[in-house]
């Protein structure tokens, strides 16, 4: 498309929640939503760096997680407040190049749930090795590697999309920056840009979840071979947190991102948006603390 005739677009504008019919009790619960959900996390972050019976390598992993869920959310869940009390919410593209950076670093979620199938694979079907295999300098070094990782995996298809043109409209129908939101506001042949964008996150997320469905499958045949209904009991005990959280997560990202470039119903994609970036922060810490004991006895004495 020709652009050299056509203004250069520098704000954009968040249309979000901002017609849905009572905007005040939307950005009461999703202010609620959100206050919990950092709440949560943070008391795992802390009861993780002060209990020492807890820095273990399933919740260093565990800390670690927390503290990406809010990352993740702070990407996002203030822009989405403001569009619920306001008519016009600005950023600038610049800005919203860099939430969609951030926002993309979920690719450490899928690494980080992918590192803490196979630590739970090694717990089952190695447990004799298994503080030689997962030491915890063995996971500090896997942690590391899921942060390192989420930073390059969206590197490059950002950098694709600062050389985008956008020359209107500059309305986004979103709560945040996305990429398809963005791709639909450029001026530019976006097919460069869409098909190494799908073909990353395609394959971040597929590559992880092929693990976990790996790691879960040598679990099931060692399940399998144990003749102790215990044995089966706990270890589906150890594992029925990761699954949880694993099932909401995957089953939402598949949805939205795992699929060629098509025309889509924004007002839906934002309803399964806000279950992964909102839901899926909250929802995380009271899994693990509701499954794992020695997590809720130290938050019962935290709290108390």
């Amino acid at each position: 498309m020709d652009v050299k005739n056509q203004t250069t677009v520098r704000e954009f504008i968040f249309l979000g929640f901002s017609s849905v019919p009572h905007p005040l009790l939307t950005f009461l619960v999703f202010l609620i939503v959100y206050l919990l959900s950092l709440t949560g996390n943070a008391l795992i972050i802390y009861i993780v760096l002060m209990e020492s019976t807890l820095q273990t390598p399933m919740y260093i992993f565990l800390g670690n997680l927390a503290f990406l869920e809010i990352w993740y959310s702070t990407a996002t869940v203030p822009k989405l407040l403001t569009t619920c009390l306001s008519q016009v919410v600005i950023i600038s593209v610049s800005g919203c190049i860099t939430q969609y950076y951030f926002f993309s670093m979920g690719a450490t979620e899928c690494i980080l749930l992918a590192v803490m199938a196979y630590d739970r694979y090694l717990a089952i079907c190695s447990p004799l090795r298994y503080s030689v295999l997962m030491s915890v300098d063995i996971c500090l070094r896997f942690s590391a590697g899921s942060w390192i990782g989420g930073f390059i995996a969206p590197v490059l298809p950002t950098i694709v999309i600062t050389h985008l043109n956008f020359c209107g409209p500059q309305k986004i129908n979103h709560f945040f920056c996305d990429s398809d939101p963005i791709y639909k506001l450029s001026c530019s042949d976006t097919f460069l840009a869409e098909a190494l964008g799908y073909t990353c996150s395609s394959v971040v997320i597929l590559s992880s979840f092929l693990l976990i469905i790996s790691s879960y499958g040598q679990i099931v045949v060692t399940i399998v071979r144990m003749s102790s209904q215990a044995a089966w009991k706990k270890t589906f005990s150890t594992c029925a947190s990761h699954l949880t959280v694993v099932t909401i997560y995957y089953g939402t990202i598949i949805f939205v991102y795992v699929r060629p470039p098509a025309t889509y119903n924004f007002n839906m994609w934002k309803v399964v948006s806000v279950i992964y970036c909102i839901i899926t922060p909250l929802v995380n810490p009271l899994i693990y603390t509701l499954r794992h004991k020695d997590v809720k006895k130290v938050f019962t004495n935290v709290l108390a």
